[in-house]
Order: C-alpha cells, then structure tokens, then sequence
C-alpha cells in the first residue's frame, strides 16, 4: 500500500510536468499500465492517449498554470480541486476548474478520475 507520505510530492511534480509541458515527466508520474477516466466522456485512456491529449493542450494553451483549490492526500492516492488556467492561442484568456481522484501505487499514479464540465472545454477546442 502506498502511503500518505508517499504520496506527498507525486501531485505537484505531476502538475509541474503539465504546466511545462514535459511530456516525459508526466509520462514517469504515471504507472506503465494507468488508465486515465474523464467523466465528460466516459472513457478510460492509457498513458500513451493521455499524453497525446496533454501535448496537444501543451500546443494550444500556452502558460498554463494550476490553481489549487484543496487536495486531500490519504493511503493510497488523493483527492484534488483545481482551476486551470492560460492563454488560448487567440490571445483570450483560459480557465476550467476540475476534480482529481487519484490511486496512487508504488509512488506513480495508478488511475485518475478527472471531473470537469465539457462546456467548460469548448473555448479550448475552438482555438
């Protein structure tokens, strides 16, 4: 079991990696065989999907940074809140706030279940 202390680092080096758009990092925050679930859709993605997904942001949101709201860290995984924010590549300003429920194995994320409302994408998508 993974526990709190363990934890600890694995949310701010994994939300680091996504401001930056260190693909790679993000990548080694994950375990080899995570599955990532977005409830706007349904589906689960591997890391591989995911980071697809997270390089195209990288492309099309340019400074990114996470708000955090609260995070609750347990055995075994953590809980956050958080706003994303940047600038869309049409200059307009860009924030979605999301939930994270996260498992967290041997040090690396296990699975994440993140909560956002799609509306909230639309602006994202469009530029």
């Amino acid at each position: 079991m993974t526990t709190a202390t363990d934890t600890n680092m694995l949310p701010d080096r994994f939300m680091r990696a996504i401001e930056t758009g260190d693909i790679q990092e993000v990548r080694a925050c994950y375990a080899p065989d995570a599955r990532i679930w977005h409830n706007n859709d349904g589906l689960e993605q591997t890391v591989d999907e995911n980071a697809r997904v997270l390089a195209w942001v990288a492309r099309h949101l340019s400074g990114r940074r996470y708000e955090i709201k609260s995070r609750h860290i347990f055995d075994g995984g953590y809980v956050q809140q958080h706003v994303l924010h940047g600038t869309l590549r049409n200059g307009k300003p860009f924030s979605m706030p999301a939930c994270l429920v996260v498992t967290v194995t041997n040090g690396r994320i296990a699975r994440l279940d993140e909560y956002l409302d799609s509306v909230q994408t639309q602006p994202l998508r469009d530029a």
